[in-house]
């Protein structure tokens, strides 16, 4: 089996390339590649790339993901989150290949205090989120092998990622005030990956359970019970912090060009049931990266 992995340096594809190296030969590139074009701005290189290596899969993991900067950017995070992906889903579709591609919540308005399944009706309320819909769409309309993972709160170990901001933080500051009032479930690249792998080794067991899933961590928090989470485990570890007091705001204390949704809890049953996996409650993968990240 012949894998093509597009954007093999961001958080997920970092993790990617691991977990599908052991599945088949995986060629994996990004933008920066001059043999291979991995550049999703470059729409005919794309197509070229997937045209020559004649993929059994291809696994999208690049994308816009500069929430705020898409608001000012709307042509460059179109290009990256949809019309590339609808040169993809073409192109996949020519082959009969599988179409593995990540989104988001942010495809839905963030109203509610449920947990969002995958047929429930979007609407995005940022750019960020309408360019990543869009790609969803052009991938269900041109090449129907295919899997969606809609997800959130994305975090690894390699990279910048939201616990190493606060033990930073933590570190210099006696008093922080974070958010409290948007939901969600922290969600690990490396959990992304591994199911990643699962699922195409069910795809290729016959079993055709194309469409949407929502793949993220079980259980949810808030920004500021994640953060106070970060720092219990920081202490257990014995790290000296210098914070005394963590404080509770909106999201109104904070503004920002995007606006983010208040709910972001998605439901994952559909995704353990249909890959018979069971998805780790949230703080299983923040333990684990805090843990890596201070050495112990």
């Amino acid at each position: 089996m012949k894998i093509l992995l597009i954007g093999k340096n961001g958080q997920v594809g970092w993790e990617l390339q691991r977990s599908l190296s052991t599945l088949g030969d995986l060629i994996a590139v990004d933008y920066f590649d001059t043999e291979l074009c991995g550049d999703l701005t470059n729409l005919d290189g794309i197509a070229e790339t997937i045209s020559r290596i004649k993929p059994d899969v291809v696994v999208n993991a690049a994308a816009h993901t500069a929430v705020d900067k898409a608001e000012s950017e709307r042509d460059l995070a179109q290009r990256l989150n949809a019309d590339s992906v609808e040169v993809i889903a073409k192109e996949t579709a020519k082959l009969g290949a599988l179409l593995i591609h990540y989104s988001t919540d942010y495809v839905f308005n963030g109203e509610g205090s449920h947990y969002r399944t995958e047929d429930e009706a979007t609407g995005p309320l940022n750019v960020y989120g309408e360019t990543k819909l869009m790609g969803e769409l052009a991938i269900a309309k041109h090449n129907p092998r295919h899997f969606i993972f809609r997800t959130s709160w994305v975090y690894a170990t390699r990279g910048a990622n939201f616990a190493k901001t606060m033990l930073r933080l933590a570190r210099e500051k006696e008093q922080l005030a974070i958010i409290n009032d948007q939901h969600g479930a922290p969600t690990g690249a490396e959990l992304l990956a591994d199911c990643t792998a699962i699922a195409i080794r069910t795809e290729r067991e016959g079993k055709t359970l194309y469409g949407t899933y929502h793949l993220v961590a079980s259980g949810e928090t808030t920004w500021y019970d994640y953060a106070r989470y970060v720092f219990d485990v920081a202490k257990e570890h014995g790290e000296k912090l210098q914070i005394k007091e963590v404080n509770h705001v909106e999201t109104s204390a904070y503004p920002t060009p995007a606006k983010r949704p208040l709910n972001s809890r998605l439901s994952n049953e559909k995704f353990q049931k249909a890959f018979n996996v069971l998805l780790p409650h949230w703080s299983v993968g923040v333990r684990r990266v805090i843990t890596e990240t201070l050495g112990k």
